[in-house]
């Protein structure tokens, strides 16, 4: 042991340097103190799933995501109406209490098992100016793009990432341990001028998932020359 700290300092240093040894492995009683129960290491390695968050489009329009949406959904997607909440409506660029279009969707991931919950909001204003969409507001995220290219908008995304702690309902659905927050994903399309269309969130456990993005440089805009 260190020489110089005192005795609970080199105690927690030896234990610290055999875990990242490998010599406890995750989950052997040791460590991680839970009340009313033994102590265990915790999980401090790689995530799980490794989600890469970009969009294709193939040369005959389809679009392509890369992401969860491949897992399979544990149960039927629900649609509802609903309203614009002061953070929805804030990215939607919409007025508190409008109307929305909502569909959820529980997600699994058939390799780990690791749950995501996926949250479509579409408003009214959007689904009545495109044809098919207000029939069909529990479409896949890759078939809501199409209806909007085809409407006539060249779509671009925006995508914000936040950590907090889960509601009750998120902690039951995801199956999350004690003190674990969730990964909040806020994925807004937007179209012509800039236009705010519709809102995708993705709620997965933070201990679960790490996020992978591809990033490009934009063009600079031409600059005006005098006539």
């Amino acid at each position: 042991m260190r020489t110089g700290s005192a005795a609970y300092q080199q105690v927690a240093a030896a234990i610290r340097e055999a875990i990242l040894s490998g010599e406890y492995e995750p989950g052997a009683p040791l460590i991680d103190v839970r009340h009313g129960k033994d102590s265990y290491v915790r999980w401090t390695g790689q995530p799980v799933v490794r989600l890469t968050r970009h969009i294709d489009r193939t040369s005959a329009g389809q679009f392509v995501l890369h992401g969860v949406t491949a897992w399979q959904q544990t149960e039927e997607p629900n649609t509802y109406r609903t309203h614009a909440a002061q953070t929805t409506a804030h990215l939607l660029e919409l007025q508190a209490e409008e109307a929305l279009w909502g569909c959820d969707r529980l997600l699994i991931d058939p390799t780990t098992g690791t749950r995501a919950m996926h949250r479509t909001l579409i408003p009214f204003v959007t689904a009545d100016a495109v044809p098919g969409l207000a029939e069909a507001p529990d479409a896949e995220p890759a078939r809501l793009y199409e209806m909007l290219s085809k409407a006539g908008h060249e779509l671009w995304w925006s995508e914000t990432v936040r950590a907090r702690m889960p509601l009750p309902d998120e902690r039951t659905a995801l199956r999350l341990p004690d003190a674990t927050p969730v990964l909040h994903l806020s994925r807004v399309t937007c179209g012509t001028d800039a236009q705010a269309l519709i809102l995708e969130e993705l709620r997965i456990g933070a201990d679960r998932a790490e996020l992978a993005y591809r990033i490009t440089a934009d063009k600079e805009p031409a600059r005006r020359t005098r006539a």
